[in-house]
């Protein structure tokens, strides 16, 4: 194959698609909403901060939309697909990102906390995915993202643990709603992928996120932690006519970490 043949294919593999991606302003969001966009996608992402969505669009390029809302609350949720409906009458790619969460052990966790995370990462998807649905067409594609601690016992991470199992729950359960409007609904659970949430929602420090990801390489048998792309090249997968036969799956994204 030639390289002016591969570039091609590379920047046409999502042409003509419309894709809206939640949470699209940062970390794992932000590297899809640029891979799609590079790979011919018509991009819209969402988020709460304006200026760091501000900073998205300029990064992303190739005439991305930013809108700024909150996924929990209904009216911003109605007024995001509003905004994408409206501009291009469908939606072929739903990557439903946003999300949350803290270490709290057992025994501190408030009904605040329990709350905020649930409404963020359940309620949110759940309601992300139901406002989506009528600007779908047949053959277009949701992805979720969940997370390899659905399947671990992490310490203090039990509500997020818990909203992220039922994701998965969720794609299951609308693989078989969908049946017969021929649109797929995979979830993406990425490993240990260092992203600025680890500061701003973990609340870890530089020197803690360098040895955590040190102590995971040693436990991950590629050896090392992964990157936002890495993610973004298997959401982009999950969405495209390469997974037209792929539906209700969990693709762990993580370095063989939870595999073997």
């Amino acid at each position: 194959m030639t390289a002016s043949l591969y570039t091609n294919i590379h920047t046409t593999k999502h042409a003509g698609k419309v894709a809206l991606i939640t949470g699209g302003s940062t970390g794992i969001g932000l590297a899809t909403a640029k891979r799609l966009a590079r790979e011919g996608a018509t991009v819209f992402i969402t988020g709460r901060r304006e200026a760091e969505l501000e900073a998205a669009v300029a990064e992303i390029g190739h005439g991305a939309t930013a809108i700024r809302g909150d996924i929990s609350v209904a009216a911003d949720l109605e007024r995001i697909v509003k905004v994408v409906s409206s501009a291009r009458e469908r939606i072929d790619i739903l990557f439903a990102n946003a999300g949350g969460g803290e270490f709290v052990p057992l025994g501190e966790i408030t009904e605040a906390q329990f709350d905020k995370y649930v409404g963020i990462n359940m309620k949110g998807t759940l309601f992300t995915v139901q406002s989506a649905l009528p600007f779908m067409p047949a053959g277009s594609a949701i992805v979720i993202t969940g997370s390899i601690t659905s399947v671990q016992g992490v310490p203090a991470f039990g509500v997020y643990a818990a909203t992220k199992a039922a994701l998965r729950s969720f794609a299951r359960t609308w693989s078989s709603d969908l049946k017969g409007r021929n649109i797929r609904v995979n979830v993406v659970a990425p490993g240990v992928i260092p992203t600025p949430a680890y500061k701003t929602e973990l609340k870890m420090t530089d020197e803690q996120i360098e040895a955590y990801s040190q102590q995971m390489s040693a436990t991950t048998p590629l050896g090392r932690v992964g990157t936002t792309d890495e993610i973004a090249k298997a959401v982009s997968f999950l969405a495209s006519d390469d997974a037209s036969y792929v539906t209700g799956i969990e693709l762990f994204v993580d370095g063989g970490l939870v595999q073997v």
